[in-house]
């Protein structure tokens, strides 16, 4: 007894199995979900039980879920249709919420702790509001290029995704921006993440570790006001920014990336056009089994080809069936088809006419016979008989040895101009050619979709960071990125089709993601040379961007589970983009930039306004002493990243005085500062913790953070506990160290 195994397949079986694989990526929202979350909530764990930003984390995501349910809400409503590669875009827009979250939690960590909520808000949408724009303008700009296209679903991608990242902008600055602001209050507050309840910020006495864990909180930098350091922030700082910037590591960098460029390139020579049609089923879907069958046993033949006769046709007629005949002999000619197989009714509808003796050059006879041919006939529905009229047939031609795409398209080309010489009007058809279709233009789109995009976020790029430079700089990592995602998804077996073509597009936007934060931040800080520029680039964002290529990453790994192909090409060239537009925004991109010093445009005018100061103040300086100043009007005052007098002009420490604030670098605002400005002062016989400065609601603090309140201009210490406190007024200092009848406004910046 044999078992027979038969698969089968029909002209509907890949758009009807095409269609049914978007659902079986709907269970895997919600993994990817719970993922993100999970990420970012341990992310944004600390062990300090005011500190924590557990809820924040949560809500982060909750944003970028609510950008999905409104784009592709509004989107279904005015009736965009949604196609299956659409369903790759929540996973994306995950990502992108998720990577703004990072970047705005790490700027609000950087705000004075003490400061009203408005106003650390204020300077979080200050420092973090810019890069963001940027990239969600070059992102959606890259979408909407996207709709170029000739490919409809392609199409239908761009603009449920351009839209998603729209609504995902959105909701950073409104959604989740109200809720850093409702979780800022309870911090400000020093109440419990999860309770709410106020606790203390000092350790009580006799209290266990675990009491300190769990019920005490609110800790931040002496030094700065800001929330303290993470120990990756603290990272990027100490460690891995110098070390990337020595010079041989800099060398070092520049082989790698040499080594990059090489195999890229490389890549792009192996690249393979096409889709196997396989593909485009789920992998336990009958057509692949039939697909399977049919290259192990039938790999020599290829499609079996339609060829139609369009419109009424003298069947009948001598010289319009030679006419017919010579152009199926030109058919049968072509190298790739087998003139053995050929499948026609005419040549049946004669043998019967032989048979039965009947003469078919009368176009009576033709039609009266016709009917009983095709009542019982395998060619009852190759000729469309109606009304005895004869509106249109056809007949089938086989093909052999067509391998790969660029058979398959030199196929097509060839039968279509074929039919086209044809005296009689034809048209050849097969289902697949759908698909062979895109390769004409596949490698021309895709082309003129990366050029133009790059184009566009150069041009952005210019208008919103402040250096034409560090904008090329940008430009030249979209490119960078774009041929390593190219090469090397060409080594781990990714075609090029319109799969692929979508997600360049997305590569493209993804690349700036990461140069941008970078680049934004090299040329925004304020430090002297390229060096501690790019090292202060990557303590302010190398954190929250690796924390955003992650969340990225895990957003669309679970699409490398699915059974579907398209899934999982998705997954595969989106971790071509993170990787290597991470490892450009972190490694290769901060080094270049220190190769090029007017990055730093101050730099030279900076250091020679701080040497003038330095000598000046030199003079007048005295250890342990008030360093006078000239001018009554100009007091210091802290605006919680250097020392500034009144007329906003930074100003250089005193050498042997206690300095709350940094070492100032540069003039701010390109004023100069003049040679008499305040240094940070003392009181003589003062201790040195009892420093002033002004704090974000233009209050006097010391450096304890001991608030100072005022009585008839003079301001006296809150702290009395130690001996060398007690009476010690600390005024406003003025050249005679005496109050001024009234004290002149302390701006804060």
């Amino acid at each position: 007894m044999f078992l027979v195994k038969v698969t089968h397949s029909t002209s509907l079986s890949r758009q009807v199995e095409f269609e049914a694989n978007s659902k079986d990526v709907i269970p895997l929202f919600s993994i990817t979900y719970v993922i993100a979350i999970s990420f970012s909530i341990l992310s944004c764990l600390r062990f300090d039980c005011v500190r924590n930003k557990v809820w924040v984390a949560t809500f982060g995501v909750l944003s970028a879920g609510l950008a999905v349910l409104s784009s592709f809400g509004m989107m279904l409503y005015i009736g965009v249709p949604f196609v299956m590669t659409v369903a790759n875009s929540p996973f994306l827009i995950l990502g992108i919420g998720v990577d703004d979250m990072f970047i705005l939690i790490s700027c609000w960590q950087q705000t004075n702790v003490h400061g009203k909520v408005e106003d650390r808000l204020a300077d979080t949408y200050k420092e973090a509001a810019i890069s963001i724009t940027i990239t969600t303008l070059t992102d959606v700009l890259a979408f909407y290029i996207g709709l170029m296209t000739p490919f409809r679903s392609v199409r239908s991608f761009c603009l449920y995704t351009s839209t998603a990242i729209l609504f995902c902008y959105i909701y950073s600055i409104t959604f989740f921006g109200a809720f850093l602001v409702l979780n800022g209050r309870r911090e400000n507050s020093n109440r419990h993440w999860l309770t709410c309840k106020e606790v203390p910020e000092e350790h009580p006495p006799g209290r266990s570790k675990g009491f300190y864990l769990c019920c005490v909180g609110g800790a931040y930098d002496r030094h700065t006001g800001s929330e303290e350091i993470q120990p990756m922030n603290h990272f990027f700082k100490k460690y891995y920014g110098p070390f990337l910037t020595k010079t041989w590591t800099k060398g070092l960098v520049i082989l790698l990336y040499a080594a990059y460029l090489t195999t890229s390139i490389y890549g792009c020579f192996q690249i393979q056009e096409g889709i196997d049609l396989r593909n485009l089923a789920a992998d336990d879907s009958y057509v692949v089994k039939y697909y399977n069958d049919e290259k192990e046993y039938f790999s020599e033949y290829g499609p079996n080809i339609m060829v139609m006769v369009k419109g009424e046709f003298p069947y009948w007629n001598q010289k319009n069936m030679s006419d017919l005949d010579s152009c199926v002999d030109n058919f049968k000619n072509l190298s790739f088809i087998e003139e053995d197989i050929f499948t026609s009714w005419i040549q049946a509808y004669e043998y019967y006419a032989h048979h039965m003796k009947l003469n078919l050059n009368n176009e009576t006879v033709f039609k009266d016979n016709l009917s009983s041919f095709l009542e019982y006939s395998d060619f009852k529905q190759d000729v469309n008989f109606t009304n005895n009229t004869i509106y249109t047939s056809r007949f089938f031609i086989q093909t052999v040895n067509i391998t790969t795409a660029i058979d398959e398209m030199n196929m097509l080309n060839e039968l279509r101009d074929t039919a086209k010489k044809c005296p009689v009007p034809l048209v050849v058809y097969h289902p697949a050619f759908i698909y062979h279709d895109q390769y004409a233009v596949i490698v021309s789109n895709t082309i003129q979709n990366i050029g133009v995009t790059t184009a566009v976020m150069l041009v952005i790029s210019l208008l919103l960071i402040p250096n034409p430079l560090c904008s090329l700089w940008v430009t030249f990592s979209i490119a960078s990125v774009i041929v390593g995602v190219t090469g090397f998804m060409a080594l781990w077996d990714v075609n090029l089709d319109t799969i692929s073509m979508i997600i360049l597009v997305v590569c493209i936007g993804f690349s700036v993601d990461f140069s941008a934060h970078i680049s934004y931040a090299f040329v925004s800080n304020k430090k002297p040379s390229a060096n501690e520029k790019a090292v202060e680039a990557l303590f302010t964002l190398g954190y929250p961007i690796v924390q955003g290529a992650v969340s990225t990453i895990l957003g669309v790994v679970v699409l490398s589970a699915s059974k579907n192909y398209i899934f999982r090409t998705f997954f595969k060239i989106m971790f071509l983009v993170i990787f290597f537009g991470l490892f450009h925004g972190i490694t290769f991109i901060p080094v270049f930039l220190t190769f090029f010093d007017i990055c730093g445009a101050d730099k030279v005018r900076s250091q020679d306004v701080l040497a003038h100061d330095s000598q000046a103040l030199a003079q007048t300086q005295s250890p342990n002493k008030i360093c006078r100043v000239k001018e009554p009007g100009k007091q210091t005052y802290d605006n919680h990243t250097f020392l500034t007098d009144t007329n906003q002009c930074q100003i250089q420490q005193c050498p042997g005085v206690w300095p709350y604030a940094g070492n100032a670098q540069q003039a701010h605002s390109g004023q100069a500062c003049i040679a008499n400005s305040v240094p940070a002062f003392t009181v003589e016989n003062q201790a040195p913790e009892v420093q002033m400065y002004m704090g974000s609601n233009n209050a006097l603090y010391t450096t304890n953070h001991q608030k100072l309140n005022s009585d008839e201009q003079v301001y006296k210490s809150a702290n009395t506990s130690s001996p060398a406190l007690t009476q010690s007024d600390t005024p406003l200092l003025t050249d005679n160290a005496t109050a001024e009848p009234e004290c002149p406004d302390h701006p804060d910046l």
